[in-house]
């Protein structure tokens, strides 16, 4: 009886947030969804006190321990924030535009994108880092090349986590196997059996249909004419992005590289830019003041520039570090429903009854990946899912004589990846923030994302690779 009543939480959940979807569609994360998710910890308590072990002093303890995780996450989103606003307004967005837009065909953009997405994560091993960056800037490519919003964001997504999924710099990577006891280079060479083939999918069809999609041959000039016509275009303020990517290659830590890269972009945009930055300020006369009040709401504010053009305005408009508040918030409430269904034990009851449906090799691995999925959604957070997972899963996997790279494997493909594709996720809340693009927008066309957890099953039900321990015990 218990275990069953430890799925009420979960079920009203996910029925509260469903509501609040198909209510106010993309503006449920205004505030509504936060509402949600502490109406269903509220739920989960009064659960836990019918199943008595509610112990209040446990659950604040267990909710501020899970916020307090989340910090540097959140230190990093308002940097991504100002970030935003700053490589904007200084005209390095506009110039990576400006000479993108000419230099890519329209047929070769989508793959085009997702290729270098996914190089420059396997670089940097971080998907936020690419896409708060380069992803930004290829939005605004797709956009003026006439692409959809989901199509673009999909591509984007897609090769920003393969990247992500498999750079030995990446957080989730090096938790996957740290926390499965799989050494790294062994984690990493043995996910490429469902990685590689399910990324080389994604691309043919994004070239497939790049190549069938009814876009311009050309763009228009008019566009091209407007954007140099409001920011001061120059090659040499790429610069800011290749001592960005330097930084990260030198494993800087990533608040100390955000934080330069915004400053860098401060410093362009008041030299190089004076009239936006005027006009931002809401001062006739440009002069020392009108720079600081200027460039300071740049950082922090909600900036939009009339610049004559409904597509540029649109293009250039930017949320700054406020914009990235209701990310913030919502983040919040889910680290408080986490903490509040750990610290009761109802999360540790649904995995038992999980675990009771495990048989072969390919139901576990598939209970493993929809353990990963479900975290994701009730968690809200991607390194939450993986150590959960992997602590859940460990023990079984051992007993039954597969070596831990199956296991750490199946977490990333389960976990890592699909992330993203949920709204109240970190990840989906992140990317979908910094894109300007909702998450149930650019989910249909995330094909690696979806097609991961599909992979990993099929992997496993074909025994392919399968690794065995000699002696379990």
């Amino acid at each position: 009886m218990k275990k069953l009543l430890s799925l009420i939480p979960f079920v009203a959940l996910i029925a509260l947030i469903a509501v609040c979807v198909s209510v106010f569609g993309t503006d449920a994360l205004d505030g509504a969804t936060q509402v949600s998710i502490l109406i269903a910890s509220a739920i989960c308590v009064f659960v836990g006190y019918l199943m008595g072990r509610v112990d209040w002093p446990s659950l604040e303890e267990e909710i501020t321990a899970k916020i307090a995780n989340c910090m540097p996450a959140i230190i990093i989103l308002l940097l991504i924030g100002a970030i935003g606003g700053t490589w904007m307004v200084s005209g390095i967005v506009p110039t990576m535009i400006y000479y993108g837009v000419q230099i890519l065909r329209p047929e070769w953009f989508l793959i085009s994108s997702s290729l270098f997405c996914a190089l420059v994560s396997v670089m940097v091993g971080s998907s936020w880092t690419t896409v708060a960056t380069i992803g930004v800037a290829l939005m605004g490519i797709g956009r003026a090349l006439g692409f959809d919003d989901g199509w673009i964001a999909g591509s984007i997504i897609a090769g920003a986590y393969f990247g992500d999924k498999l750079s030995p710099l990446s957080d989730t990577t090096v938790l996957a196997s740290s926390v499965s006891g799989t050494p790294l280079f062994t984690h990493i060479r043995y996910m490429m059996t469902t990685t590689i083939p399910t990324f080389s999918i994604s691309l043919l069809i994004f070239l497939v249909a790049g190549l069938m999609m009814d876009v311009p041959a050309s763009t228009d000039v008019s566009f091209l004419e407007q954007l140099s016509d409001t920011f001061l275009i120059s090659p040499w303020f790429l610069l800011v992005p290749v001592l960005t990517g330097v930084m990260i290659a030198r494993r800087w830590p990533a608040m100390v590289v955000l934080f330069l890269a915004a400053l860098m972009a401060a410093i362009v945009a008041v030299v190089w830019q004076p009239e936006l930055v005027a006009q931002i300020s809401g001062t006739a006369e440009e002069g020392y003041l009108a720079s600081y009040e200027g460039v300071m709401k740049v950082i922090y504010a909600p900036t939009q520039l009339q610049t004559g053009s409904s597509m540029i305005d649109e293009l250039v408009h930017t949320g700054g570090m406020a914009g990235i508040m209701p990310t913030i918030w919502l983040i919040i409430c889910a680290q408080v429903f986490g903490g509040v269904v750990t610290a009761t034990g109802i999360l540790r009851d649904l995995m038992s009854m999980i675990l009771y449906f495990v048989r072969g090799t390919a139901s576990l691995v598939g209970t493993t990946v929809l353990t990963g999925i479900f975290c994701n959604i009730a968690l809200a957070d991607q390194f939450l899912s993986i150590i959960l997972t992997s602590s859940v899963f460990k023990d079984t996997y051992h007993d039954r004589g597969y070596e831990s790279r199956l296991l750490s494997r199946t977490c990333e493909d389960g976990a890592t990846v699909t992330s993203v594709l949920v709204p109240w996720n970190t990840c989906g809340l992140v990317q979908s923030t910094v894109l300007g693009v909702a998450t149930l927008t650019y989910l249909p066309y995330c094909f690696f994302n979806l097609l991961s957890p599909l992979s990993s099953i099929i992997v496993a039900a074909t025994g392919i690779g399968i690794k065995r321990i000699a002696n379990p015990e």
